[in-house]
């Protein structure tokens, strides 16, 4: 088992709820193996008078308890989590991949947004949410922050994505494409540890709640990740399609809550 496999599993016992894991004593099985006749011997009966003298007056030896690592490691920053991807090779995306897209903003954040993947737009200048659906999202921000009377720039908040890669034709990202590239999103949310996180399309709320109901069921109401709430709502690029309008005043709607609840 590699080093990604072995992070991925404990990863998964982690969200099952296991922290611990025992590792059992091999002191029998060594000794077998190296002195296969005298590990066969069988004891020499004794008195029971002896053998409760010899018996120690003490509970036995408890097996070994292995904390499982963390998945973030200690000192942990963004500039250690985009060292550590590298020039990643470890899904099928990277094949069609021109820039990868890590985040952008403040790294003091009290909000972080996370959509789905890079398009296009941002796959050519490798920053977050630049094209058009990234324009409506900055203006999103920045206008309902204006009118709620929030001092808030796009500068202010942080900008990244379920995976790193363009997925070919702005696909969905696949499960083992989502599971890779979530090691990374994991240690970018623990680093930035946000007071809220706005959660942008069923992809992003997927990944980060790993429920199935899709945005409509989901927005409006809060829930958690790692004790940080999550807010989701409409991808913008799903609000850029002209008979969404109800959609897009939900979305400003889930933008107010998540604004004031960070800021006021």
């Amino acid at each position: 088992m590699n080093h990604d496999d072995l992070r991925r599993r404990l990863e998964f016992y982690r969200d099952i709820g296991i922290t611990t894991v025992i590792r059992r004593h091999a002191a029998a099985s060594v000794l077998d193996s190296q002195e296969p006749s005298r590990a066969r011997e069988q004891p020499v009966p004794q008195p029971a008078q002896n053998r409760e003298r010899e018996r120690p007056d003490r509970p036995p030896t408890p097996e070994p308890v292995l904390s499982l690592p963390s998945l973030a490691p200690d000192g942990d920053t963004l500039l250690r989590i985009l060292t550590d991807i590298g020039d990643c090779t470890r899904c099928p995306l990277h094949s069609g991949r021109n820039k990868l897209v890590f985040g952008v903003g403040n790294e003091q954040a009290r909000l972080v947004f996370v959509g789905e993947g890079p398009g296009a737009d941002e796959d050519e200048q490798g920053i977050p949410f630049v094209g058009r659906a990234g324009q409506l999202l900055t203006q999103m921000i920045e206008g309902t922050a204006s009118k709620e009377g929030i001092p808030l720039k796009r500068a202010d908040v942080y900008i990244c994505n379920v995976v790193k890669c363009r997925p070919p034709q702005n696909r969905t990202p696949e499960p083992q494409e989502m599971e890779i590239c979530g090691e990374f999103l994991f240690r970018q949310l623990m680093v930035l540890k946000p007071k809220a996180i706005c959660a942008l399309g069923g992809t992003a709320a997927k990944a980060l709640l790993g429920v199935k109901e899709g945005v409509t069921r989901l927005r409006g109401n809060w829930h958690k990740w790692r004790d940080i709430p999550v807010m989701v709502t409409y991808h913008p690029s799903y609000l850029l399609r002209p008979y969404n309008q109800n959609a897009k005043r939900e979305a400003w709607d889930d933008l107010k809550k998540v604004l004031h609840y960070v800021y006021d």
